[in-house]
C-alpha cells in the first residue's frame, strides 16, 4: 500500500508528470513485497519552494509512504532510484531531492484496514 508524493518546484509538463509517475511505479518494487498494483502517485509540480534560503535551483521532497516496514538497504536503493528519476525527468540534482520514508501501521482501503 505505497503513497509516493512528489514536491517539486520545476515547472513539468503532464506528460512528464505521468512519466515520473510511471518510473515510481516501476522503481517502487525495490521494496521487498511492494509492486506498482496499489502503489498511489502523486506528482505536484510549480511549488514554492526554498533550500538553502535559495529558491533558484531545482528542488524536490519526495514522501514514500507505505504499510508495513522496509529494510535500511532497501530504502536506500529506493532513494537512489528516485532520484535518479528526479534527475533524468526534471532536472533536480540529488544535492537537491529529499527522499522521506513514513511507515504506516494503519492503512485503510476499499472500506476496512489492512
Amino acid at each position: 500500500m505505497p503513497f509516493i508524493n512528489v514536491k517539486t518546484n520545476v515547472r513539468l509538463s503532464e506528460e512528464k508528470k505521468q512519466e515520473i509517475g510511471n518510473k515510481l511505479s516501476e522503481a517502487i518494487s525495490i521494496l521487498p513485497g511492494k509492486s506498482y498494483h496499489y502503489l498511489m502517485t502523486a506528482v505536484e509540480d510549480n511549488v514554492s519552494m526554498m533550500f538553502h534560503r535559495d529558491s533558484e535551483n531545482n528542488i524536490a521532497m519526495v514522501e514514500v509512504k507505505l504499510f508495513g516496514k522496509s529494510t535500511r538497504q532497501a530504502y536506500e536503493n529506493l532513494t537512489r532510484a528516485i532520484c535518479d528519476i528526479m534527475s533524468k525527468d526534471a532536472g533536480v540534482d540529488g544535492k537537491y531531492c529529499y527522499v522521506k520514508f513514513s511507515e504506516v501501521e494503519h492503512w485503510g482501503f476499499d472500506g476496512s484496514l489492512f
